[in-house]
């Protein structure tokens, strides 16, 4: 009698979709829509709406073509390189540092290139930091309680690739990083003593940089009044808002919108979604979000199903940069945080950010293809774990 709901359970699962085909149904709506808006977001841009439609469009083949790759690795067999990845990520984010090799556009260095192709690798690093940290929590998940293998290391792990990145200077990127970092540490069981005084010395790490990098500082005083410096420091924020102001309920109608011909910064990349608050209006708007939240509930039924931690802990990774990227770029363009760099997903214009879209779609699929594979015995189902 006891297996009765474990079958009723299962006998229901099977008239559900699985939560990793709904994540992609989703990824590809907002997609479509974020190729339309570009086009819309772009018609005014002296190279013309196509030149970033195309520059879009070799993006998502690319994003594709890692998907399709991601999807056929062994996930398992590529731990054994792990720290090989985790050092040449560490190497790239260096290079990005040094003069005459890193880009630097607007103040911040945070591209490798040549010529009009360039890639942040910051954005590859979140991945990697979420492999590497999964890989390491599972490992040595009896020893989470302790100090020196439980905390000290995979501390060292996020602080490794958060350094870097902010040296750049990327605060938004970084915050991202530590974030999912702490969320996944959580998660794994690691010990509340250690990390929540951890998380509120980052804080305060995160406070003192600021207060001593004066761009930063301005930005976050003329947040505290948009109104007051909405021809300075808010410009761009107050640009937004007024777009979600002139496209109320229904918007003004596709390729109708005027802030992004005339008045905002960065329509087509960070400030997307204000595009489609003004040509859209609420309803799509709202359907974005929903799309997101359902991304994230589907995420989480999907990794319920993980046979182990380290698939657990890396699928969680990958569904929380989406969610956790998402949030933050809805939150600045609303106003909700203060404004910062962050695309996105799947929406905003960007290759390196699509690239690493193509990367966490094909970890979750190649996790449900191997979750769900007929005939794998209750043996291989257990933990798998190497017990340090």
């Amino acid at each position: 009698m006891n297996d009765l709901p474990q079958v009723r359970e299962k006998g229901a699962a099977r008239f559900l979709p699985d939560p990793v085909v709904v994540i992609v149904v989703c990824a590809i709506g907002l997609t479509i829509l974020g190729l339309t808006i570009l086009f819309s977001a772009s018609a005014s841009f002296k190279q013309g709406p196509y030149f970033y439609l195309n520059k879009q469009l070799l993006g998502i083949g690319g994003a594709i073509a890692l998907c399709i790759t991601t999807v056929k690795v062994n996930l398992d067999q590529l731990r054994k390189y792990v720290w090989y990845i985790f050092g040449a990520l560490l190497f790239l984010l260096f290079l990005v540092l040094i003069p005459h090799i890193g880009i630097r556009v607007n103040g911040s260095r945070r591209w490798l290139g040549v010529g009009s192709l360039r890639v942040q690798i910051s954005e590859f690093a979140k991945f990697g930091m979420v492999f590497c940290l999964a890989h390491y929590l599972a490992l040595q998940q009896t020893k989470l309680k302790e100090w020196k293998l439980g905390f000290l290391y995979p501390a060292g792990i996020i602080l490794s690739f958060s350094i870097l990145i902010i040296c750049e200077p990327d605060f938004g990127t970084t915050a991202l990083v530590i974030a999912v970092g702490a969320t996944l540490f959580f998660l794994a069981g690691a010990k509340w003593i250690y990390t929540v005084p951890s998380i509120l010395l980052v804080l305060l790490a995160f406070v003192l940089l600021v207060m001593h990098n004066p761009n930063r500082q301005r930005r976050l005083l003329a947040y505290m009044d948009v109104e007051a410096n909405k021809k300075a420091g808010t410009y761009q924020l107050y640009q937004s808002l007024a777009a979600f102001a002139a496209g109320g309920v229904n918007g003004e109608g596709l390729g109708q919108g005027r802030q992004q011909s005339n008045f905002l910064p960065e329509a087509h990349t960070d400030f997307i979604l204000a595009v489609v608050g003004e040509e859209l209006g609420l309803w799509y708007t709202g359907g974005i979000v929903g799309l997101y939240t359902i991304i994230f509930i589907a995420g989480y039924l999907h990794v319920r199903r993980a046979p182990n931690l380290f698939h657990f802990l890396l699928a969680t990774g990958c569904v929380l940069l989406i969610c956790y990227q998402a949030i933050s770029n809805i939150g600045v363009v609303t106003g909700v945080f203060p404004t910062k760099g962050m695309s996105l997903p799947f929406i905003s214009a960007g290759l390196s950010n699509l690239l690493l879209m193509g990367i966490l779609l094909g970890v979750l699929i190649n996790t449900s293809r191997n979750w769900s594979r007929t005939g794998l015995n209750e043996k291989k189902r257990h933990m798998q774990e190497v017990v340090a």
